[in-house]
């Protein structure tokens, strides 16, 4: 629970952002980063790094706390600091990542002896002033309740921290320490520390395993200190002993279990008004590296001048959009803007920090998951930062040829698990229908989409699809195959079906983009692979009544014959333990309920709206999916179908769920995510229904609602050209959410879609907006295209 004086703080936070902004400053030329809160999701599991980084920067320091909840490090739930560390995951849910070397500040040792103070993790937790936590693009910083002030900035590879000690006896020495940890104490055997007598350093190193993979990874740490008082003494610490005799240590993991704590620890000499600052340099390639990481970044300990070099890039990264500001309340513009920023902490920029192979292609890593990251976030940045994108489908494609397999997930130099299709596939495809170029070699690029698609993996469990001999020849996964070509959970065979079929799709975008005719005939093909388990006749009863609809996807046997899957099993109702993930006991789905996968046909939606009974009815399911709570807006599933009414020529439906779901279950608070954010999948779901354009991923196509503003500014990154969303009859009590009708560039436009040109073109769209629904979008030339209409959609 948030303590008494945090939520005042809030409360005071809340009255002053719910104020309108006044109209007479509505210039778009103002800083955002005033409307960024890297505190929203510290609390009620959104799992979000609120400390200082560069965008998709390695070094991530924050303050830890020993939360249930602590995998972005730091949290706002009640729980106590144990340390400051350096490397962080965002957003990620499952186990806690990283949190590699934390430090701890004591003002003084009891007694002045260094066994006075507290070494182990579980022994040396603090509380601290929850009013005095500040958390900026940048810049984190923390009282203790020891009276310690600590804040943090940031460059690539190193973490600045300033340790202001408070007024005491004129005899105290600050004792700071280093701990061989992680957040999830996974730390394996002989980690290793150095402590350099005269000057403090301390390099050394430790192997960890990754939160959701395979594997284990090696980090390297050179910590610098500076204190105008200079150092006492030094050494190392093992369990709750301290030394100052030695100055080396290799630690085993210990028998039990848990890590033996150990570590080294550096004493500075009684100073009033101390302050102490930490420069910690991080690799993954060597100590020496990691010192030459700091030296080369930090070279003279200046924090303002690193702070102010981290707030100019979140500056220039968050330039290309711009939101008018006219009669909006406050609380939405931090919304918005701060789910675009989230959207920029990960996937992290590890080029140069990779130890698994030599390239001169750059390296991405903390991909948590591609099977979430590909629905929003990623088409995101190919608007906001596409030179990153380019990078990233470059390091995709690198590792492919590398490791022999492109990720569908990825963490900590380790293989993450494969939660469903091929997922890379999509983000590809997205990137290539958009025209991202920037030294991506497409060829390759294609080889290794093709080879997802065509062979299986040893180990499909961490990479590729499983199940490709029943795929291509009953051309659907069987509930219960038999695989004895890989290997990973025999689950999920209806999710990875319409998974497999969706990422063949996605190929034949590619297929049909270089020409490769054949081949984009084929995958097309396979894409309408989702078909053949659907079963016709299939009912859904909710509490014993039945909730009046036929036809369900249905596992299907190696012989043809049908299972069964209750379609609530594991929907946001199902409360009876059912389990829908990884392990060898779940369902056929993955985390998510058939109900919700009914709609996973993102590119043939005419096709799926005749075979669930044409539009009026395809309207009522999702109606009662969204009205009875089956879906949940907490996860990434749920995200299309908010859009999905506009394939049944009723894009005013889209708009008004839009509307009901931010900010209902999108806040501004600690606790304002309804799940945890993926990596920022939830700030780009957030952004881009603002903007009033969400788009089909790897797909040219973006549905268009009104934007949360009365107009949006856009300047492409690559082409330098502004683009518009303006409305009219604009007003901030949104009743006016429906669009009566639409000009583009001047000309009437009726489709209820827009292409990636847009944004690329420097277009001005202009919505007329309305409290009723219209006739805008509905007609059948309106409707975003289907693979089987070529380019255009039906209706009934």
């Amino acid at each position: 629970m948030v303590n008494m004086a945090r939520a005042l703080t809030l409360l005071s936070l809340s009255l002053l952002l719910g104020c309108a902004v006044s109209s007479t400053n509505n210039s778009l030329n103002y800083d955002v980063l005033q409307y960024i809160d890297p505190l929203i999701g510290t609390a009620n599991g959104g799992d979000v790094f609120p400390g200082a980084t560069l965008p998709h920067g390695m070094a991530k320091a924050v303050a830890d706390t020993n939360s249930e909840s602590s995998q972005g490090g730091f949290t706002l739930d009640g729980s106590n600091i144990t340390g400051f560390s350096s490397l962080h995951d965002s957003g990620t849910g499952g186990l806690p990542s990283l949190g590699n070397f934390p430090l701890f500040p004591y003002a003084k040792c009891v007694n002045d002896s260094i066994d006075g103070c507290k070494y182990p993790k579980k022994e040396r937790p603090v509380s601290f002033d929850n009013a005095s936590v500040i958390a900026t693009p940048g810049y984190f910083a923390v009282t203790l309740a020891t009276g310690i002030k600590v804040d943090m900035t940031t460059t690539q590879h190193t973490s600045l921290f300033r340790f202001q000690f408070p007024n005491g006896d004129p005899s105290d020495s600050p004792l700071i320490l280093l701990d061989l940890t992680d957040l999830s104490d996974s730390r394996q055997d002989n980690a290793t520390v150095d402590v350099d007598v005269s000057t403090g350093r301390m390099t050394g190193s430790g192997r960890f395993v990754p939160s959701f993979g395979s594997g284990n990874y090696v980090a390297y740490f050179c910590a610098d200190f500076k204190s105008s008082a200079g150092i006492r003494d030094n050494g190392i610490f093992v369990n709750s002993r301290a030394t100052a005799d030695a100055k080396s240590l290799k630690i085993s993991r210990s028998i039990n279990g848990y890590p033996l704590p150990g570590g080294a620890w550096v004493r500075f000499k009684p100073e009033t008004d101390s302050t102490v600052l930490a420069r910690v340099g991080l690799s993954f390639i060597s100590e020496d590296q990691a010192c030459s990481n700091a030296e080369k970044e930090i070279p003279d300990f200046d924090f303002d001048g690193i702070h102010s070099a981290a707030v100019s890039a979140w500056k220039e990264k968050l330039s290309p959009i711009r939101v008018s500001r006219e009669g909006i309340n406050k609380t939405l513009l931090t919304n918005f803007y701060s789910g675009i920023y989230r959207t920029m902490t990960q996937p992290q920029d590890y080029t140069g920090e990779n130890p698994l192979w030599e390239s001169s292609e750059p390296y991405f890593d903390s991909f948590y998951c591609i099977w979430d990251l590909f629905r929003s976030q990623m088409p995101f940045l190919t608007l906001i930062d596409p030179e990153t994108v380019t990078k990233i489908i470059r390091s995709l494609v690198d590792t492919q040829q590398h490791l022999g397999w492109l990720p569908d997930c990825r963490m900590s130099l380790c293989k993450g698990y494969t939660q469903g299709g091929s997922n890379a596939d999509n983000v590809i495809a997205d990137a290539y229908i958009k025209g991202l170029t920037g030294g991506i070699d497409w060829e390759a690029a294609y080889a290794a989409v093709q080879k997802d698609a065509e062979e299986e993996p040893y180990d499909w469990s961490n990479e590729g699809r499983g199940g490709l001999q029943s795929w291509k020849s009953l051309n659907y996964i069987p509930v219960q195959d038999l695989d004895y070509i890989g290997f990973g959970t025999m689950t999920r065979s209806i999710s990875r079906t319409l998974e497999y079929a969706y990422n063949d799709f996605a190929i034949s975008q590619i297929a049909r983009g270089m020409n490769k005719t054949s081949d984009a005939e084929k995958y097309e093909k396979t894409s309408t692979y989702w078909q053949n388990l659907f079963k016709a006749d299939q009912t859904s009863f909710m509490n014993g009544t039945d909730t009046g609809f036929r036809g369900f996807f249905q596992p299907k046997y190696l012989n043809k014959t049908w299972g069964f899957q209750d379609p609530l099993m594991c929907s946001n109702l199902d409360n009876s333990g059912s389990i829908c993930s990884l392990q060898n006991s779940a369902g056929e789905t993955f985390e998510s309920s058939i109900w919700e996968y009914q709609f996973f046909v993102p590119h043939d939606m005419a096709t799926l709206i005749t075979m669930l009974g044409g539009s009026s009815t395809f309207v009522k399911r999702l109606d009662y999916m969204h009205d009875k709570q089956i879906t949940y807006i907490g996860n990434e599933p749920a995200f299309l179908t908010v859009y999905q009414y506009h394939y049944a020529g009723r894009p005013s439906k889209s708009a008004s769920r839009a509307h009901y779901y931010i900010p209902e279950y999108f806040g501004t608070t600690p606790g304002g995510l309804p799940g945890n954010d993926d990596s920022g999948t939830m700030g780009a779901f957030v952004a881009m229904s603002m903007m009033g354009l969400f788009p089909n991923p790897a797909q040219n196509v973006y549905f268009i609602i009104p934007p949360f503003f009365e107009s949006v500014q856009y300047t492409s990154p690559l082409t330098n050209k502004t683009s518009t969303i303006k409305t009219v009859n604009f007003d901030a009590e949104y009743k006016n959410i429906y669009i009566q009708s639409a000009t583009l560039n001047g000309k009437p436009y009726t489709k209820s879609w827009i292409d990636h040109s847009f944004f690329t073109d420097g277009m001005e769209l202009v919505l007329t907006l309305g409290r009723n629904e219209s006739s805008w979008g509905t007609h059948a030339a309106n409707l975003p295209p289907s693979l089987s209409t070529q380019g255009s959609s039906s209706i009934e």
